[in-house]
């Protein structure tokens, strides 16, 4: 609309100077100098517009007409931009504020790792200097390698745990990244070094009581299998206690081996993790073996791809091992169990599949608890120790894989280790 009444002004201009000056037979000329001098008004109310544009902290200058209006807007859009740009400011300041005082470290940096800023408790637990740091490079200043690939990934799905470089007691941090704005992150960093410390005292405690126990476990075994041997010259009423003895005692002898066995996954002690494993010559190789000690089962093999994976053949083949052998106890007898080794989109897939009893969802996810129990009568009558599925999640975990249970009650479960790659 006032670009209109301009545009309508300048006509009635234009037309009075032709007029006039056809009055005095110089329509031509009057008609040019009063677009010139249009034109010079214009120019010099645009200057005081750019002026003003390049330096917003003088004066609104003093305009009319479209130039008027203009100004006006721009003035607009540049308080509503300000108040804008406050509020923002007061947010971030705010958040600041709140991060400074928690316990936790909390860093924030740019998309191209600069150090925008972070809280008093990141200073000791990355050996970082405020304000000093500020504008540096993190991976500069904090150099552990497991840190700067984890960081330089951009792959955060997963918290990082790692040994903090430095003298002294060993310090463990746990680091959690997200992403937030165009391309900033944010890094919240916690001291778990008790936490690791405990962890370690359970395992060391758990193997050295194993270790203890496997001696006088196996005397009394032995004794007992001796005894058992001449059961011919035993009173009857012995005969029962004895058998009961001996099936404990072998129990105990396989939860002592799951347990050594587990510690050593944990401690990433067990076997080298360097390995081609050829899954699917581990599967027919786990098939036959497995074929012979359960003759009654049967056991199907689905090989669709020929895909290796990197890592210990001994802790892949003892996983795979103790899905089989549990969804072999959980089926009925003229059940079928499937083992499966294909690819799916760009991961490998293991399956372990059964149409046994199934497993309600309620107890999904505490599955690979040590010694978790769906039920008792049914764990004693199968013989399992409660640790099967805490091995394979260990093993998964060494792997850089994921366990995957689906189960429904009645109809049967799936186990599934799901890799990220094949080697």
């Amino acid at each position: 609309m006032s670009g209109l009444k301009a545009g309508l002004k300048i006509a009635l201009l234009v037309l009075g100077a032709a007029m006039l000056g056809w009055i005095y037979g110089y329509t031509a000329t009057a008609v040019m100098i009063t677009l010139s001098a249009v034109i010079c008004f214009w120019l010099y109310e645009i200057d005081k517009v750019q002026r003003w544009l390049s330096d917003p902290e003088q004066n609104v200058p003093d305009t009319s007409g479209i130039c008027s209006d203009l100004l006006a807007l721009i003035y607009f859009h540049q308080r509503k931009s300000d108040q804008v740009q406050a509020q923002l400011q007061s947010t971030i300041e705010y958040m600041q504020s709140s991060l400074a005082v928690i316990r936790d470290g909390v860093v924030m940096v740019g998309e191209d790792g600069i150090i925008a800023w972070f809280n008093r408790s990141a200073e000791p637990l990355l050996g970082l200097r405020y304000p000093e740091d500020t504008g540096q490079r993190l991976t500069n200043l904090v150099r552990g390698p497991e840190f700067a690939d984890y960081f330089l990934a951009q792959d955060y799905s997963e918290p990082l745990q790692f040994e903090a470089t430095g003298g002294g007691e060993k310090v463990f941090l746990r680091v959690e990244i997200t992403h937030f704005g165009e391309g900033d992150r944010v890094l919240f960093i916690r001291d778990v070094s008790d936490s690791v410390r405990m962890e370690k005292m359970r395992s060391d405690f758990v193997a050295n009581v194993s270790h203890e126990l496997r001696t006088p476990l196996t005397v009394i075994t032995g004794y007992l299998g001796t005894i058992e041997a001449n059961g011919e010259d035993l009173p009857q009423r012995y005969r029962r206690p004895l058998n009961q003895m001996g099936q404990q005692a072998h129990r105990m002898e396989s939860v002592l081996h799951d347990l050594l066995w587990l510690s050593k996954i944990e401690s990433g002690q067990s076997a080298r993790m360097d390995e081609a494993v050829d899954i699917g010559g581990l599967l027919q190789e786990l098939r036959d073996e497995l074929g012979d000690a359960y003759p009654k089962a049967t056991l199907l093999l689905e090989l669709s791809s020929k895909r290796s994976v990197i890592g210990s053949y001994q802790q892949l083949y003892s996983a795979v091992s103790n899905l089989v052998i549990n969804a072999i106890k959980y089926s009925g007898e003229n059940s079928a169990v499937t083992i499966s080794w294909f690819e799916e989109h760009d991961k490998s897939k293991l399956s372990v599949s059964d149409a046994g009893i199934g497993i309600d969802a309620v107890h999904l996810p505490r599955l690979t608890e040590r010694f978790y129990r769906v039920d008792d009568s049914r764990n004693s009558a199968t013989g399992g120790t409660g640790l099967g599925l805490a091995i394979v999640k260990h093993v998964a975990a060494a792997h850089g894989a994921r366990l995957l249970i689906e189960s429904r009650i009645g109809e049967g479960s799936t186990f599934s280790l799901i890799f990220s790659s094949g080697g």
